[in-house]
């Protein structure tokens, strides 16, 4: 598999921990929905609970998402695993 020039294992390394920084993010919003989803038994009127369709909608996306973060890695990884490989024989 050959790189480009400008592609480095550096910038490859760089890009796989900005990756996984995300995956983190994902992390934390789906915990914040699972708390929503949870019963909280709190007595506030003045808050608003979201409807099962709205949280499953928000699941959903969130989802796709980490889908999308994950395929996003692992091009990365692959690529970076090129240019070890490449550095490695040359």
């Amino acid at each position: 598999m050959a790189l480009a020039p400008s592609v480095t294992a550096e910038s490859l390394a760089l890009q796989a921990c900005d990756d996984l920084d995300s995956f983190h993010m994902v992390r934390r919003a789906y915990a914040c929905i699972e708390k929503l989803i949870v019963p909280q038994h709190v007595n506030d009127t003045d808050e608003v609970y979201p409807t099962r369709t709205e949280l499953g909608a928000l699941v959903r996306l969130v989802n796709e998402e980490l889908q999308r973060r994950i395929e996003t890695a692992e091009t990365t990884l692959q690529s970076l695993r090129a240019a070890v490989g490449d550095a490695q024989r040359g």
